[in-house]
């Protein structure tokens, strides 16, 4: 039977359960998948917690991959034995099969490992989100990423620089700088106390970045709008450390002119043509060897242990689940 990962209530990871369950066979436009691989991710910590609010079922986690088991009427494309991935909704990834609308069911190249293709779309759609939608990032462009040696802020950095974009990017230790520059950030800032305002002050010779994407939340916030130039974009693209104090307008302009934005990429994702198109040019650029490094895996029943290590920074790379 399959196994599925439940919240018990909103909370810590000791709110996980693990459950057996029957699924039913796929309806119409469905797939049934059997999972190998499950991405882990930001927004499955805030739907544990109920910052995000999870369908009645309760079963987390927004991305992942394996192999298509049953396919139900009105499929056309897909048949059993293919291998997919997926990012976005129907929530409920954290299980060792289930039930999926056939149309978020993304080709994955047979040279390429299932864990890959588990975390590479939802990362994957977000950055094509913040450097097409969010910001049209080209060669003349300037970055601020922080998190830079995570999954998301790898990959902003090699996506921008194959675009010949300065990227100024912010670690938490020289370990995780060297990740950094091996990604193409061009100047890191290192340390989670560092005076990264004043530093991209210098470097940019008081002008500013264009862009900055902005996952910490918290304090920080406040201080990454100080880093912008004027009528540039700060893109607030998380909180993981912390709640975001409410943002007077007047700290956004008419001074300093700054735009500031709060994008979901599930919404983007929601988009039917956007995702078909970008899902796509994502696996491409995936296969082309333009992804972020692999990290850690856990088995299913540990997921505890993964979103811990997450939400603490412990982590470098993409995180995933053995299903």
């Amino acid at each position: 039977m399959p196994t599925v990962i439940r919240v018990k209530q909103p909370g810590g990871v000791d709110q996980f359960e693990a459950v057996q369950t029957i699924l039913p066979a796929p309806g119409p436009g469905e797939i049934l998948l059997r999972q190998e691989a499950i991405g882990v991710n930001f927004i499955d910590i805030y739907q544990r917690s109920g910052l995000y609010a999870l369908p009645p079922e309760r079963v987390p986690g927004v991305e992942g991959a394996g192999v298509v088991t049953a396919v139900g009427p009105g499929v056309e494309g897909i048949q059993a034995g293919d291998r997919v991935a997926y990012a976005g909704a129907p929530v409920g990834a954290y299980a060792s099969e289930r039930l999926l609308p056939a149309w978020r069911a993304v080709p994955v190249p047979a040279h390429m490992k299932m864990e890959v293709a588990a975390t590479a779309l939802a990362r994957g759609l977000t950055a094509h989100m913040l450097m097409n939608r969010v910001y049209p990032v080209g060669a003349d462009s300037t970055l601020l990423i922080h998190a830079a040696a995570g999954g998301l802020g790898q990959l902003l950095t090699q996506w921008a620089r194959r675009r010949g974009a300065r990227v100024i990017a912010t670690v938490g230790s020289p370990a995780k700088a060297e990740i950094a520059r091996q990604a193409g950030a061009r100047e890191v800032i290192v340390g989670r106390d560092a005076d990264f305002a004043a530093a991209v002050a210098d470097l940019t010779g008081g002008r500013g970045v264009d862009v900055a994407y902005d996952g910490i939340g918290g304090a920080t916030l406040a201080r990454t709008l100080a880093c912008v130039r004027p009528f540039g974009v700060a893109a607030s693209i998380g909180q993981a450390g912390g709640t975001i104090p409410p943002v007077n307008v007047e700290d956004l302009g008419p001074r300093r002119s700054i735009a500031l934005v709060r994008p979901s990429v599930m919404a983007y994702m929601n988009e039917r043509v956007t995702y078909e198109a970008a899902a796509r040019e994502v696996m491409q650029a995936t296969a082309s060897g333009l992804a972020p490094l692999l990290g850690r895996g856990y088995p299913l029943l540990e997921v505890a242990s993964a979103q811990a290590a997450l939400e603490a920074g412990e982590t470098s790379g993409c995180i995933y689940l053995i299903a």
